[in-house]
């Protein structure tokens, strides 16, 4: 008796097992190290394969991929088809290189709220993102819609619908690749791009949206204010002026709404911010902007202002931010260098999180700041 009940048991487990086995799940949040998402501008024109390093990445976000017609759309199908056959070819040096479209940003988000407002309108999306993934030989979408049920670039078309229509959305691709894998065997990924402030979540139902989603890469840059200079992309809120915004904060309030940790990704900013400060302007941040200026990439700011022609760093202790104050030309900039980039990615570890991602590769083409992503990560 006692061999027959433990005999029942074992095969219960077997069978379990089995069943969990072969029950799939809409993503997967588990990673066997952190990955480092890296955004790159198609719009810029054909790509440059030679200066892209793809033993220092494990994702290319291609940006961007319009939205016309209630479909996802290439602006530039002869552009855009050539660098997906280019970007392929890194595969050859780094075969578990992972390439997705992303669809939106800025300055094509004027039309996703329209595409995606009735269930019909979503399948069709969908099936349209999915047919441009399928027919490049690339590996997933990711939607960078800036933004659902908030303004953003003038001219965007925004409901208070949008907040569920979000994750519809994401349900309808998450369905479409489904259905591809199943014919194909291979897995595709669903990723996001999100704001990284708290309207965002408000405007969303990221508890509901991450169930589709394999990542959620937080856009922690672009925070700065045309009032008072403040860092655009700092890991913790400064005590140098009143608002209370930084990664750490916009992390912590994805979590709050839902998002596991492990889906969660870092952003980080290759570029930087500058403005010009109103007179008797004394210590750079925190003090009143007259106007934004023209930023520089990293590689820039690093070779031609850093400590060069009165530009001088500062470090934000309480931010974990550098800053440039040029006191003579009353000139601040914000930015992210080595020390920063450091500071991130160990709070990514220590927070068991999904991984980095950046805006834009072309912005550092030394690769002064992924190096540093790469000593920290691998």
């Amino acid at each position: 008796m006692k061999n027959i009940f433990t005999y029942g048991i074992l095969c219960a487990l077997i069978f379990t097992g089995l069943c969990s086995c072969g029950k799939k799940s809409k993503a997967s949040g588990e990673h066997s190290r952190p990955v480092i998402i890296a955004y790159m501008g198609g719009y810029n024109g054909l790509v440059d394969v030679d200066k892209i390093s793809p033993n220092k990445i494990t994702h290319i976000n291609y940006a961007f991929v319009d939205v016309k017609d209630g479909k996802a759309f290439l602006t530039n199908e002869a552009t855009d088809t050539t660098n997906f056959r280019k970007l392929n070819e890194l595969r050859q040096q780094n075969p578990d290189l992972k390439i997705l479209i992303s669809i939106g940003g800025w300055s094509w988000s004027r039309n996703f709220s329209d595409a995606v407002l009735t269930t019909e309108g979503q399948k069709t999306f969908a099936k349209s993102a999915v047919e441009i993934m399928k027919n490049n030989n690339l590996d997933g979408v990711d939607i960078d819609w800036e933004y659902p049920a908030l303004p953003g670039d003038v001219g965007n078309v925004y409901r208070p619908e949008d907040k569920h229509n979000y994750t519809l959305m994401f349900a309808a691709i998450r369905s479409e690749l489904d259905a591809l894998e199943k014919e194909t065997d291979k897995k595709y990924l669903l990723t996001t791009a999100v704001g990284g402030f708290q309207q965002f979540v408000d405007s969303t139902e990221m508890n509901k949206a991450q169930e589709y989603l394999d990542y959620v890469n937080i856009m922690t840059y672009d925070s700065q204010s045309n009032e008072q200079a403040i860092h655009h992309t700092n890991l913790y809120p400064s005590d140098k002026y009143p608002q209370k915004q930084g990664a750490d904060v916009a992390v912590k309030a994805y979590l709050a709404a839902g998002v596991p940790a492990e889906k969660l990704v870092m952003g980080i900013a290759f570029y930087g911010r500058a403005f010009n400060l109103k007179k008797g302007a004394s210590k750079g941040v925190g003090d009143p902007v007259a106007e934004q200026i023209r930023g520089r990439g990293y590689t820039y700011i690093k070779d031609s202002l850093v400590n060069q022609n009165e530009y001088y760093r500062y470090w934000d202790e309480s931010a974990r931010a550098p800053y440039l104050f040029n006191f003579y030309k009353g000139v601040f900039v914000t930015y992210d260098d080595e020390e920063s980039v450091k500071e991130k990615c160990k709070y990514v570890l220590d927070n068991k999180m999904g991984g980095v991602m950046f805006w834009e590769y072309s912005s550092d083409p030394k690769e002064y700041l992924l190096n540093e992503i790469n000593k920290v990560l691998k």
